[in-house]
């Protein structure tokens, strides 16, 4: 497989600015994209804070001390572990930078301290940077620099309707996103649903809906990679009902635990970066939260696990959504029992689509004795068409040569 991008016939120059989840710590779609990028632009990925204000837990206290960390390190660093696969193919990395931010941008004077904070930290590195310079940015506490950096044009990436997340300040994430909404050159949306809510601002979105690399997940590692896995689960007891992501609010208790009820022995293994999340999650038996493992061995945990399970809660915050995980099932040939929810109706004849706790560890249990449905793996291949590196295609179409409006530069005035 050759992933390098092949783009240079159509945009002869530029570079990006990307401000989203701090790269390398989890394989976010805008990660995916700029992985596929890195070999034709130049990228600065600018790692921030986060968008939920500072609270007394364990979590906050956590996060707090990893930005403290980075910022005590140098500015500028690169990340050396691949975040998409292993590969005998060098991979390149962003520049990554980051800016020390006061924690909250509530107040009006919180933003404005931010801004100079950040326009004296990133002005000299931007500048630096080969014209067009695009911005990209999936988070809204970004619209307090419109106006305010060197570039040609702003690119929000909208991923996610941030103001049905729990703990997050609405009313000031209400009031930044639409100001980036209303002063972006061009919008891009995951899925239609995104498009509607940037709609109800008067603009129009592109939609870039995630991608998968089918070679990745189809096709998992060596049999020598396996080995530590392998090892690993016997650990626990089987069969292994498995789901991977972040664990935080959006996993369904009630959902865990119907399935902990009604499979009578196993492992319900959660793995990934445990969050803030429901407390009776931890009290829910034979449930597993080990962790995080390199990306490139979730495809090689799937091949082990007996059912891939996506236990999300329904309603707002979730009904938005577009799981990357959901690609990423399909690419495999296991069992795959979710939630019912606007992303996995799409794939109704790939995938068990349960609508009660009781419902999904029903399904659980009837794929647990008979395995997968040969029909679910042939609607599956409709998937292969929609590889990462074809997204990434299009993400700079949209970038470079499908720009509404006109360019936003330097000039006064952003929003407090």
């Amino acid at each position: 497989m050759n992933d390098k991008l092949p783009v240079g016939s159509e945009v002869k120059s530029g570079s990006f600015i990307v401000f989203a989840d701090d790269w390398g710590r989890h394989p976010s779609s805008c990660q995916h994209i700029f992985w596929h990028l890195l070999h034709e632009f130049p990228v600065m990925w600018v790692n921030t804070i986060g968008m939920r204000p500072p609270r007394l837990n364990v979590f906050t206290f956590r996060r707090g001390m990893e930005k403290i960390g980075q910022w005590l390190s140098l500015r500028y660093a690169t990340a050396n572990t691949p975040i998409v696969r292993k590969s005998s193919v060098p991979n390149k990395t962003p520049r990554v930078l980051n800016p020390v931010m006061w924690p909250r941008v509530t107040r009006r004077w919180e933003r404005a301290l931010n801004r100079a904070l950040l326009k004296w930290q990133l002005a000299p590195a931007v500048q630096r940077l080969p014209r067009p310079r695009v911005v990209v940015t999936t988070i809204p506490i970004v619209a307090i620099l419109v106006r305010i950096l060197q570039v040609e044009r702003w690119l929000y990436y909208c991923v996610d309707d941030f103001h049905n997340w729990p703990e997050m300040d609405k009313k000031a994430i209400t009031e930044l996103e639409t100001h980036l909404i209303e002063n972006a050159d061009v919008i891009v949306a995951a899925n239609e649903h995104l498009k509607r809510h940037i709609e109800e601002y008067g603009r129009t979105a592109v939609v870039i809906t995630h991608g998968i690399d089918w070679e990745m997940w189809s096709s998992p590692a060596l049999e020598t990679d396996s080995e530590p896995i392998s090892e690993w689960l016997q650990r626990y007891d089987r069969p292994w009902i498995v789901f991977w992501g972040s664990i935080n609010w959006q996993i369904d208790t009630a959902i865990v635990a119907a399935i902990s009820k009604r499979i009578p022995r196993g492992t319900i293994l959660l793995v990934g970066p445990v969050n803030t999340h429901n407390p009776e999650l931890d009290r829910i038996g034979r449930v597993k939260m080990p962790g995080s493992i390199p990306q490139y061995m979730l495809p090689i945990l799937a091949r082990h696990a007996d059912v891939l399970i996506m236990p999300y809660c329904r309603g707002p915050g979730v009904d938005e959504s577009e799981p990357l995980k959901l690609r990423e099932y399909l690419a495999t040939d296991r069992p795959v029992v979710v939630c019912d929810i606007p992303a996995t109706r799409r794939w109704a004849d790939a995938v068990d689509i349960a609508t009660t706790p009781e419902d999904f560890a029903a399904w659980v249990d009837f794929r647990l004795k008979a395995g997968i449905n040969p029909e679910q793996l042939a609607a599956r291949q409709r998937v292969r068409g929609e590889s990462w590196a074809e997204k990434a295609r299009q993400f700079v179409k949209v970038a470079f040569d499908s720009l509404g409006g006109q360019p936003v530069h330097s000039d006064p005035g952003p929003t407090d």
